[in-house]
């Protein structure tokens, strides 16, 4: 490794002089450089690749995620700490498009993220790994699988909004992942923002315990720094000249001379938060009560900064910080929080990490796809060292694969590394069959010592049947999608392409399905959203040059039934010398449980439920499964629909296709005979609007079959929330932007499948049918 000297092990920030660009990274001052930006490469004669990042301790390690509702300002708080660490030094802009995280040209057309990027830098000592992720509902599959291998995450909020439609789906989606948090309330700056209120819907809407470690020192215009409640300090940020980086700041302690009612404010803040935390902390509690009983002000803000540590890790509470990144205000003490208050890989406790001990195991958590280099895989190490030209074996593959690279991922760039220790997050070049929520370890025999180890943990007695494979291999959860639409490219010799392409993005985006359409032949796109197929489609065009044509979306209805039916059925069939023969008694009725049954509730009659083979069992079960994903109405996917298998008689030579074939054409029989009923997906609709237009939004949600639940009051803004099916919702956005002259926004959310009304399901049938 190339020693450097008396520059920090981490890198060197300096311009260019090939490009002119600030991205890059010193390996020698005086002998060469590499740049981030260009592919320009001066290394030096006796260093082959760049190999200079030092991995830190895993103590100084912070694996963490951004993330929030769409247009709180996660991008641009990323950018600011990629800026103050020293990773770039120019300011990035989403509305110039010019952000590191934002690279994708969809992402920086429309000043949003698409996809989540990972970004590697460091900051007073720590290596952090952050990702900052979508924050529309539409692309909320990125931000579940960054989570799944995140230690930590920063919840970021518009201070003039609160806690909004999508904060609200993240923050559960960390509670599924038992990820420590820690608040940024951003745009300070912004007319209407409110600190107070935006507490309180923390504290209301989030169902956790706010602790105030900052105050804001003025509000909307007046916002001009804030005030340290554990030191009792204040922050304040002034320009230099033209120059209003953020860089320059001044921290003093608060003196009865300077505010008053600041100084009681932060006082009464500071004490406020020793109680909560003393109610939180069993130790901390004991050292209040005995030594400074008397007064909280001599108590040493060491103390008080383990303590709340302490607190945010067990998840009973979540410190609240203040700012307002665009403005460049805020952010590097953001940036001390996290390394101070997140855990590090070796605080988290996760119980197959003692099954592979120092074995290497890791997690393919999100794969992009390169036209030189092929698949590039996302890997989260737990375990072990990660080294380039080795050959790993994929667990859930069940193959063994050879990973040639390793690199470090700065988003759209990556730097070669050696190796890379555990607690660490690492891009591979080279594994061709990993996909997301993939187990990678050394090898297939460390694979099966771990299974063995877990089994006997666990009192299991089968081996590899253990906890193992029920958490660490357990994938991310993928909602089914709610919209498709057909896709056929411009001419029937470009559908291999465009056949290689979908291919390519549905192992990028689990949440992407693509299917044949078995009567007519045609290639069916379902995606999560108007949005969501529109940068698919986008995509396909781009990055693969492919002229394709969309059919008109449609929407994902589902079918169910309404009574108990009954019927039988018999398959004859003579094949060659054999004779198949089948007789399937087969029973339908409606779920009535508390939940929704998405696949079949199979049930067997007590008569012959114990002498049923396991694989003749298979076979029905087969059947069973085929009939549920064609409905006898309009060919929608069954749900809520419980089976009851009575006979099933099958003489000697008959093939378990043909037991499944009958098993099905039995079902449909039942199915088409019982009451059959729609159902249509329901959303959960949030708009934000002013008052002088809401009465307009109100009129028009009417029109939609809307349901009003709650209209909440903001400073400046109303807020509906509303659940609209639909099949109403199309084209939306348009609608709301002439309503309210482009000033409202909204947010769609997936609720439930509900009942059609007899009227609605009418005209649906008759306009699947052509008689409409």
């Amino acid at each position: 490794m190339l020693s450097l000297g008396p520059l920090r092990a981490a890198s060197l920030i300096s311009e260019c002089m090939y490009c002119r660009k600030a991205r890059v990274l010193a390996v020698n001052p005086l002998k060469g450089h590499f740049c981030l930006q260009k592919n320009y490469s001066t290394l030096p004669d006796d260093v082959k690749s760049l190999r200079t990042i030092i991995t830190p301790v895993v103590s100084k390690i912070r694996n963490i995620g951004i993330m929030a509702h769409i247009d709180a300002g996660k991008t641009t708080t990323t950018e600011r700490m990629l800026y103050y660490s020293g990773y770039t030094r120019t300011l990035g802009d989403v509305d110039d498009g010019d952000t590191v995280t934002d690279f994708m040209a969809q992402e920086r057309e429309r000043g949003i993220t698409i996809q989540s990027a990972a970004v590697t830098f460091d900051w007073k000592g720590y290596r952090i790994n952050l990702i900052d992720t979508p924050g529309h509902v539409d692309f909320t599959v990125e931000v579940e699988r960054s989570l799944r291998v995140l230690d930590g995450a920063v919840a970021v909020f518009d201070a003039s909004a609160g806690v909004e439609a999508q904060s609200l789906t993240v923050w559960r989606q960390a509670d599924k992942h038992h990820i420590p948090r820690i608040c940024f309330l951003n745009k300070m700056d912004k007319n209407g923002a409110s600190f107070t209120h935006a507490v309180e819907s923390i504290k209301e809407k989030l169902k956790t315990k706010p602790l105030l470690l900052q105050l804001p020192i003025g509000e909307a215009k007046s916002f001009r720094g804030i005030v340290d409640v554990i030191t009792k300090e204040q922050v304040i940020w002034k320009a230099a000249a033209a120059l209003d980086d953020g860089k320059i700041f001044e921290r003093k302690p608060l003196k009865e001379t300077d505010d008053l009612v600041l100084l009681r404010d932060a006082s009464d803040a500071r004490n406020t938060l020793i109680e909560q935390v003393a109610d939180l902390d069993d130790e901390f509690a004991e050292l209040v009560l005995g030594e400074f009983s008397e007064s909280f002000d001599s108590l040493p803000a060491e103390k008080l900064h383990s303590a709340v540590r302490r607190v945010t890790l067990a998840r009973k509470a979540v410190p609240v910080f203040c700012g307002s990144a665009l403005k460049n205000k805020g952010v590097q003490p953001l940036l001390d929080a996290i390394s101070m208050y997140l855990p590090a890989p070796d605080e988290c406790h996760y119980d197959f990490m003692k099954w592979y001990k120092d074995d290497l195991c890791a997690l393919a958590f999100k794969v992009l796809h390169d036209k030189q280099r092929g698949p590039l895989v996302f890997l989260r190490i737990y375990s072990g060292i990660m080294k380039p030209q080795s050959a790993v074996y994929n667990i859930n593959k069940n193959c063994v694969e050879r990973m040639s690279r390793l690199l470090l991922p700065f988003a759209d760039q990556q730097i070669e590394i050696s190796s890379l220790t555990a607690g660490n997050i690492a891009l591979t070049v080279g594994l061709k069959q990993s996909a997301t929520g993939d187990t990678i370890v050394s090898s297939k025999a460390s694979a099966m010592a771990a299974a063995r180890q877990a089994g006997r943990d666990v009192g299991s007695k089968r081996g590899r049947s253990s906890g193992v494979e029920n958490f660490l291999l357990a994938g991310i959860e993928v909602p089914e999608p709610v919209f498709f639409c057909t896709i056929e490219p411009s001419s029937m010799a470009r559908q291999p392409d465009l056949d290689r392409a979908l291919t390519c993005l549905q192992r990028e985006d689990p949440s992407l399905k693509v299917k044949i359409d078995a009567d007519t032949g045609q290639t069916i796109l379902c995606g999560m959203g108007e949005l969501h197929i529109e940068i698919i489609h986008d995509r396909i065009k781009r990055e693969y040059g492919l002229d394709t044509y969309l059919g008109p979306l449609q929407i994902a209805y589902r079918e169910t039934i309404q009574n108990s039916v009954q019927a039988q059925d018999t398959l004859d069939r003579s094949i060659g010398e054999k004779r198949h023969q089948v007789t399937a008694q087969i029973g339908v009725r409606p779920w009535e449980g508390d939940t929704s049954a998405t696949v079949p509730v199979i049930e067997y009659a007590e008569n012959i439920c114990d002498s049923i083979q396991p694989d003749l069992r298979e076979a029905i079960e087969n059947g069973v499964h085929t009939s549920y994903l064609q409905g006898p109405c309009l060919g929608f996917p069954l749900q809520d629909v419980v089976v009851t298998v009575n006979a099933v008689a099958t003489n000697s030579d008959t093939s378990l296709t043909m037991v499944s074939a009958c098993v099905s054409r039995c079902m449909q029989k039942a199915l088409k005979r019982a009451d059959k009923q729609v159902l249509e997906p329901v959303m959960n609709l949030e708009i934000t609007v002013s008052d002088h237009h809401l009465g307009a939004v109100l009129g028009d949600l009417a029109q939609r079959r809307g349901s009003i639940r709650e209209i909440q009051s903001r400073p400046d803004d109303k807020v509906v929330l509303a659940s609209v099916p639909l099949a109403e919702m199309m084209g939306y956005s348009t609608v709301l932007r002439s309503l309210t002259s482009g000033s409202a926004t909204f947010t769609l959310e997936f609720a439930s499948y509900q009942v059609m009304s007899p009227h609605e399901q009418t005209a649906l049938l008759q306009k699947k049918s052509g008689l409409a």
